[in-house]
């Protein structure tokens, strides 16, 4: 295990309790994605936070294209950090993309994790027969070539868009900003690795109980989505809040915050 893991992740630890709760970012963000959730459970739960390789302030040297080819390389970081800090038991609270990987982690080790907290999460994007994933095959080939083409220019696009909530303009510029910090190359694979991916497999595999946060009004991920998650994970339950967009820890913390406080005293 590489001796500066701490570091690659940019690993920050705080708050006081016997418990843990991991917070995993989604794409195009970073560990501060959390600010709004955080100061809301640090006096009574361990908290870690870290960057994805490739994005916030994680160690850029680090970024490997062979580990990093599928979300797998993403999985085995979040264990790796896992055994660096000795967590067995821990909540992990995981947005889009990462509560993906956070399956992934908990099929391979489940003993690391007590819950998962699912906030917009989806097994795949692109619609099939029988299954509403949100995006054709066409609309994401003219998102990798806008991607290619002019990055800045596709970010200024695709950041208010995945927000929603123009009535609150500062939450996607911020989304903008981070997007902007990512190497435009690692965003650019990352993406294809997100949209191309098909998780609906190894849904049924999870044994870890499961907190599914869904929005009503999400372009990234449908409604539909949640239910299809709610229908094929085990040992779940499925929360519908009142929240527009991809991101309700950051246009609508309380209700995200509340909704995990009473998952976590049951």
């Amino acid at each position: 295990m590489p001796a500066n893991i701490l570091k690659r992740h940019n690993v920050k630890v705080l708050g006081k309790g016997n418990q843990t709760l991991i917070f995993a970012h989604g794409f195009g963000s970073n560990q501060t994605a959390w600010r709004h959730i955080v100061p809301a459970f640090e006096s009574d739960y361990r908290i870690v936070l870290f960057d994805h390789v490739g994005a916030g302030k994680s160690d850029l040297s680090a970024y490997n294209p062979h580990r990093y080819n599928s979300l797998s390389g993403y999985a085995q970081d979040l264990l790796e950090l896992c055994a660096e800090l000795k967590l067995t038991g821990s909540i992990l609270v995981c947005h889009s993309i990462s509560a993906m990987i956070g399956l992934l982690a908990a099929i391979i080790e489940p003993h690391c994790f007590s819950r998962l907290i699912m906030i917009g999460a989806s097994p795949r994007y692109l619609n099939d027969t029988g299954y509403i994933g949100g995006f054709e095959q066409s609309d994401l080939d003219a998102f990798y070539a806008a991607m290619s083409a002019n990055y800045n220019a596709w970010v200024c696009g695709f950041a208010p868009l995945v927000v929603g909530n123009p009535e609150q303009p500062e939450l996607a510029i911020e989304f903008a900003h981070t997007l902007q910090d990512m190497r435009p190359d690692i965003a650019s694979v990352l993406a294809r690795i997100i949209f191309q991916s098909d998780f609906r497999d190894d849904l049924p595999r999870l044994t870890v109980p499961t907190l599914i946060v869904q929005s009503s009004h999400d372009n990234a991920v449908p409604l539909e989505v949640g239910r299809y998650l709610a229908a094929k994970i085990p040992n779940n339950q499925f929360v519908n809040i009142n929240a527009k967009g991809h991101v309700p820890h950051w246009s609508a913390p309380e209700e995200v915050i509340k909704i995990i406080r009473a998952y976590l005293v049951q």
